[in-house]
């Protein structure tokens, strides 16, 4: 689809990944071609080895490193067009930018170096935070790290951890002072070679399944004091500064491109869905209902990018990314609703692509902390800048 809004104020470099990308997608990222990996549950490797020979898993990995030194703006534009294809995919791919960028933004010169070469190989990395019982509240985090020595002994249990089972190296947090709650969280380098380190359960999800997420599991892994990413203690920040820089691009991009490839579908279904003897592309409600899950779709872009575009700039506002996440989330939900409406029955059946985009919207609500906790996250900080 040509767009003209979709390509206004990218740069000659924006425009080329955004076309490499789209070019990708729209020849690898068919529902006929994908529909059989959403069925089993399976991550498609193949294509993942095809991303990463085009450079699309290493956007934000400077050039000195063997990335391609983008942007957060450009990997947003990335993942909007593979998240057209599959939302799923699209997570997973940008997954190597969540694990990655605490080391990019805390790590030394010689961590950055290291954990990049993992990724430019081809590699896949998983951002190691959720635990059972610490999702939305990342201080009951119970993993732990006991510095003996010029090692630490990793021990604890990591849930719903995107490419848990697939990733050559995480990126992990676990308690170096259990008595301080958050203040003790600290982050580490660990690679999967590493002894103890194993993967438990894959999660059989309701959507995005074409994305691997798992159970990974450290037994007593030893792990050089090297890995320690910042220092001691620093763990919550690294782990909340790092999810505020990539909202914008994991959320707000991957619903845009959800809910964009919802509509092509719904205006392509409506012209040849006939009912009392017309397409229903000329009823009025359904115009409408379209209408609108293009309001809903600009605006979640917008915004998302908008955050984007100012943490390149230097300007890190957790309220600002808070909204955005949330309103996208909230965007891909009811577009996707409304998408299964329009195509009635059809929508409802496993023979159209509808009814997975349906599945995949709702995860948006839940990951990289729940609307809910996102609108805490907005008050308080509402009520803080009010006390300045």
């Amino acid at each position: 689809m040509t767009n003209t809004m979709l390509e206004y104020g990218l740069t000659p470099d924006q425009l080329e990944v955004q076309q490499l990308t789209r070019q990708f997608a729209s020849k690898e990222l068919t529902w006929d071609k994908l529909k059989e990996f959403d069925a089993r549950g399976e991550f498609p490797m193949e294509l993942y080895k095809k991303v990463a020979a085009m450079g699309l898993t290493t956007l934000i990995i400077p050039e000195e490193y063997g990335g391609a030194g983008m942007n957060q703006l450009t990997c947003a534009i990335a993942m909007e067009e593979l998240a057209y294809g599959d939302a799923g995919f699209s997570l997973s791919v940008g997954a190597n930018s969540l694990a990655v960028d605490p080391i990019l933004i805390f790590g030394t010169d010689e961590q950055k170096a290291y954990c990049s070469k993992f990724y430019v190989d081809g590699g896949i990395g998983a951002f190691c935070l959720t635990e059972a019982d610490a999702g939305s509240d990342a201080g009951a985090c119970r993993a732990t790290a006991v510095r003996e020595g010029d090692e630490y002994i990793l021990n604890g249990t990591k849930a719903f951890i995107t490419n848990g089972s697939i990733a050559d190296i995480y990126t992990v947090f676990a308690l170096t002072d259990p008595s301080a709650g958050a203040r003790g969280l600290s982050c580490f380098i660990v690679e999967r070679s590493r002894a103890g380190v194993s993967v438990g359960k894959d999660e059989d999800k309701m959507g995005i399944r074409l994305s691997n997420t798992s159970e990974v599991i450290f037994e007593n892994v030893r792990i050089p004091a090297n890995n320690l990413v910042g220092k001691e203690g620093m763990g919550f920040k690294i782990a909340m500064t790092t999810l505020d820089i990539t909202r914008p691009a994991g959320i707000g991009a991957g619903v845009s491109g959800l809910c964009r490839s919802a509509i092509d579908k719904c205006i392509e279904y409506a012209k040849i869905r006939v009912t009392f003897g017309q397409p229903i592309i000329t009823n009025q409600a359904i115009q409408f209902m379209i209408a609108d899950m293009e309001i809903q779709t600009q605006a979640a872009r917008t915004l998302s990018y908008r955050v984007a575009d100012m943490i390149d700039h230097g300007v890190l506002d957790p309220i600002a990314g808070a909204a955005a996440k949330a309103f996208a989330a909230d965007a891909a939900v009811r577009v996707a609703t409304d998408a299964v409406q329009i195509f009635g029955g059809n929508g409802y059946s496993r023979e159209y692509p509808i009814e997975s985009l349906y599945r995949n919207a709702k995860i948006f609500q839940i990951f990289e902390g729940t609307n809910q906790i996102q609108r805490l996250a907005i008050i308080k900080g509402l009520v803080k800048n009010s006390m300045m």
